[in-house]
């Protein structure tokens, strides 16, 4: 792609992300045909949005699928109610640990050991990944658009901290959902098996680009029970097993 086309793109999905608007897919030579196709306008949207990057969401790489895209400062929440872009009425969220490095891991020539990622984690929280895309729902994006897209993320609400090394060894949480009427009972499993594998694949990711993730910035690596669609305005609590409790109350925006 031509920095022209990627501009042009990036332009696109930024306006659609500010105004919380979906379209089409990126068409002709503003669609990405390589991963780093979609990055080069990932990292464009992020140049446009005049937003710092507050943290990242990452998974496992799947063959050629690279799972990583920015978590944009703004949009990482704290308090109710949380804003969020509804789709059809409806708040989509994933079930997720956020893992938070107050002091980053500074780039350097060393490469560093999952000790030394681990011992950088200075919090932990549980945290639900607020979904949407800028595309319409239909057709289905391929992933190279939504790599582009950032990987349907709008936001991030970061819960209660929690016991630092039991989050460390979740690599399954039974969740309960309470929502007004509504109970249900999912059997969370992380899609990594372990919730810091995609972390260790990311620092080295970010490090290969000359990229490092920064004090302050918080990481979400897979969700537990994949999305889960909420209603707007109504308190709903998520029990994550023996870790704890978030409770959370959704505005549109």
């Amino acid at each position: 792609m031509t920095p022209s086309d990627i501009r042009a793109a990036a332009i696109a999905l930024a306006a659609r992300r500010l105004s919380g608007t979906q379209g089409p897919l990126l068409a002709d030579a503003q669609a990405p045909q390589t991963p780093d196709d979609a990055l080069a306008i990932q990292q464009a949207v992020s140049g446009l949005l005049n937003d710092a990057i507050g943290g990242w969401k990452c998974g496992l790489p799947d063959n050629d699928k690279i799972v990583a895209a920015p978590i944009y400062a703004t949009t990482i929440h704290t308090a109710a109610p949380c804003p969020v872009w509804l789709r059809d009425g409806a708040v989509r969220v994933e079930p997720e640990l956020a893992f938070v490095f107050d002091g980053g891991l500074p780039l350097r020539a060393e490469p560093y050991t999952a000790a030394e990622i681990r011992a950088a984690i200075t919090r932990v929280h549980l945290a639900l990944e607020l979904i949407d895309s800028r595309y319409q729902p239909l057709p289905k994006p391929p992933f190279l658009q939504s790599l582009a897209d950032g990987l349907v993320n709008q936001g991030l609400l970061l819960g209660p901290q929690v016991e630092r090394d039991a989050a460390f060894a979740a690599n399954v949480l039974g969740l309960v959902l309470n929502q007004g009427e509504r109970e249900e009972t999912l059997a969370g499993v992380h899609p990594a098996g372990d919730p810091l594998a995609p972390l260790y694949w990311l620092q080295g990711f970010l490090a290969e680009r000359g990229e490092a993730i920064l004090p302050g910035q918080v990481v979400i690596t897979g969700s537990y029970a994949g999305v889960l669609t909420l209603a707007p305005d109504s308190e709903v609590t998520l029990r994550y097993g023996e870790l704890g409790q978030l409770s959370a109350c959704f505005s549109a925006r």
